[in-house]
């Protein structure tokens, strides 16, 4: 070996070693001057929700609810484009399962049936049947519509979920599927798990609605008549105290039933503080479309009152005084901040595309996570201290170059873990012990390779270097392996598993080159300058 390329060896590991150190830095030094942060990496390793504490929850979506609102849609797109194609439909809503449509008794049967097949390739027509001279058509979704759609709506849920969170402040969330209709949500170190649960599971569906133009509305909302075609009755969020002191009750409203707007046109939301006439309000920008939209909703609806409808819930209802250009809004209502603020997040991460339930909810307190924490690295200590103490004694002075490649190898992979923001769990630090004994499995390798070579005779170089060549494609075979094994893991592994397969993977990566390289260059170091003769293996 040339003295250059020890040198430039040397100087690798030298910079690997600073590097890993400052990566560390943030994570044992809490109070970091301004200039660190500013230019030098700030990310300290986080813990994960076993060691630090948090929520668990599996949230299951309403698959049955998605495929409802999708129906809703297509009826009304259905009426909609029939009507622009000229074939005569009375009617189309969603009954159950499918969408019953009904035919003016002009209408030509072949006709509806190319207009389906043309324009709704995901619906098929299932049944028909004629009465009064009228045709009736059962429409039903495809079962490869059907499959499309449940896979849409876990995703959607899923990245909405996930844009929650994020906006919610959590630091390294576990957000991922399980099976056909389940997410795992994991949030370490949350200190409000409730509210961490109203704002996952809101559905976050906006809708603009007129109230109903009768006389006497009160009289409907009081159930003292039956409800007018078209119509519904709502609850509004604000109260109604015109009962007097103390018998405040909650406000109704009765709208009509067809949905003008909803919130999938919304571009942004933002808390706006309170003035001297009402509380915090949330501020809507529409994207262009809905822009658009509001702009003709409000222009024709001049005088009538508007009902902003969250979650089947009226926040507000005022009265259109002039047509609102600029695709904007607002919500008002009995906010606090806080309850702006998460409405705001809801509306601007977007609605869920069905309603979620918590099927299955957990919290682990911080004092469990410290207790999990002092365990781990009790185990890590005398698992390491022992592997330590016997390649010292077992190898001498080569057992004492494995020690050090060991240090390294754990410094490698906990500044590799600050680096990649990863988090650190109890099967993580399972997998930390794992791969202490396996760093030393490649040292032990070589020495074993430059024993037999000593015992033949051969020179302290010429043991080293077949040492080193010959024990080299055993080491790359299984730690190839083990590597292999570790990323399957973390594909297709959930949460724990994932934390061991990922300290697993940088260990195995981290242990090669400190083995092959780290020991190696003292090695040669010893040979070149200080004319090693013997080895003390």
């Amino acid at each position: 070996m040339t003295r250059q390329s020890i040198l430039y060896r040397a100087l690798l590991i030298l910079a690997l070693v600073l590097t890993a150190l400052l990566y560390l830095v943030p994570t044992f030094v809490t109070d970091l001057p301004s200039f660190w942060k500013g230019y030098l990496p700030s990310q300290r390793i986080h813990l994960g929700l076993d060691l630090q504490g948090g929520t668990h929850l599996v949230l299951t979506v309403d698959m049955n609810k998605a495929i409802e609102n999708a129906l809703d849609r297509d009826a009304t797109d259905l009426k909609r484009e029939a009507g622009e194609a000229k074939v005569a439909v009375d009617a189309a809503a969603r009954k159950d399962s499918r969408i019953e449509v009904s035919l003016a008794a002009n209408a030509d049967r072949a006709q509806f049936t190319a207009f389906v097949k043309e324009h709704f390739p995901n619906l098929a027509i299932e049944d028909s049947s004629t009465q009064d001279g009228r045709v009736t058509f059962q429409l039903a979704m495809t079962k490869r519509e059907e499959r499309r759609l449940r896979d849409f709506a876990l995703e959607q849920s899923l990245e909405t979920i996930r844009n929650r969170i994020d906006q919610f402040g959590v630091s390294e969330p576990i957000i991922q599927r399980q099976g056909d209709q389940d997410i795992v949500v994991q949030l370490p170190g949350i200190q409000d798990p409730q509210r961490a649960k109203d704002l996952i599971g809101r559905t976050a569906l906006l809708e603009f609605k007129l109230l109903a133009d009768v006389p006497d509305a009160d009289s409907y909302t009081g159930g003292e008549k039956a409800l007018p075609p078209g119509t519904q009755i709502l609850n509004g969020a604000d109260v109604d105290t015109s009962a007097g002191a103390g018998r405040g009750r909650r406000a109704k409203y009765l709208v009509q039933s067809q949905t003008l707007m909803t919130g999938d046109t919304i571009a942004d939301a933002m808390v706006r503080p309170a003035t001297q006439m009402e509380g915090p309000y949330v501020a809507l920008e529409f994207n262009a479309r809905g822009a658009k939209q509001f702009d003709e909703l409000t222009g024709r609806s001049v005088g009538k009152r508007l009902a902003i409808i969250l979650d089947n819930t009226v926040y507000s209802a005022p009265v259109i005084r002039e047509r609102i250009s600029g695709g904007r809004a607002s919500i008002t209502g009995n906010f606090d901040i806080k309850e702006a603020r998460d409405l705001a997040i809801v509306l601007r991460a977007g609605a869920l595309p069905a309603p979620v339930h918590i099927a299955e909810e957990r919290t682990v307190g911080p004092s469990l996570g410290q207790d999990s924490i002092r365990q781990g690295v009790r185990s890590f200590i005398v698992g390491g201290s022992l592997v330590v103490l016997f390649m010292l004694v077992y190898y001498k002075f080569a057992g004492l170059l494995a020690d050090m490649a060991l240090i390294l190898n754990v410094l490698f992979l906990m500044a590799a873990l600050a680096a990649f923001q990863a988090t650190l769990t109890l099967p993580g630090i399972a997998g930390v012990v794992l791969t202490i004994g396996m760093a030393v499995d490649a040292n032990v390798l070589i020495n074993e390779r430059i024993r037999e070579e000593l015992r033949l005779g051969k020179s302290a170089r010429a043991a080293i270097e077949a040492g080193y060549q010959r024990a080299l494609p055993a080491i790359l075979d299984t730690n190839t392996n083990t590597l292999l094994a570790g990323a399957i893991l973390f594909q297709f592994g959930t949460g724990p598993v994932r934390g061991f397969a990922i300290t697993l993977c940088i260990g195995v990566i981290s242990s090669v080159f400190t083995a092959v390289v780290g020991t190696r260059v003292v090695y040669d170091y010893l040979l070149t300058y200080r004319r090693l003769q013997t080895v003390s293996v």
